[in-house]
């Protein structure tokens, strides 16, 4: 079982800026692709970044390229997402995810969720 938990959220500016945080516990943190979803009210989830164990591979939803980074810490079990020149389409509840497999977490079907961190943004 892996535990995770994510911080961070907030109501942000258009433009403005905010990191969020998935603290893992359970398991071995670098045995897992990372990954932050999203979903706004009436959407689909949507995948938004992946990170491999040891950071060497990164995948951006285009909707997010040049304005997220996702990053990870494996020594602190932490995972985190830089969001900059936020939008109010950036306006969703961001769902930290893992499992060991990055075709999983691509296909929506991670093994493991948080509980969410709702970020608003305003115009």
């Amino acid at each position: 079982q892996v535990q995770l938990v994510e911080s961070g959220g907030g109501l942000v500016q258009t433009g403005g800026s905010l990191r969020l945080s998935c603290a893992a516990s359970g398991r071995t943190f670098s045995d897992y692709v990372m990954g932050w979803f999203r979903q706004a009210p009436g959407k689909e989830r949507e995948l938004v970044s992946t990170i491999s164990w040891n950071g060497g591979i990164i995948e951006y939803a285009d909707s997010v390229k040049g304005r997220f980074t996702i990053s990870r810490d494996n020594a602190k079990n932490l995972v985190y997402l830089q969001m900059n020149n936020l939008k109010p389409e950036d306006t969703a509840a961001y769902y930290c995810a893992a499992d060991t497999q990055r075709i999983r977490v691509q296909r929506n079907e991670p093994g493991y969720w948080g509980q969410g961190t709702q970020v608003t943004v305003s115009s």
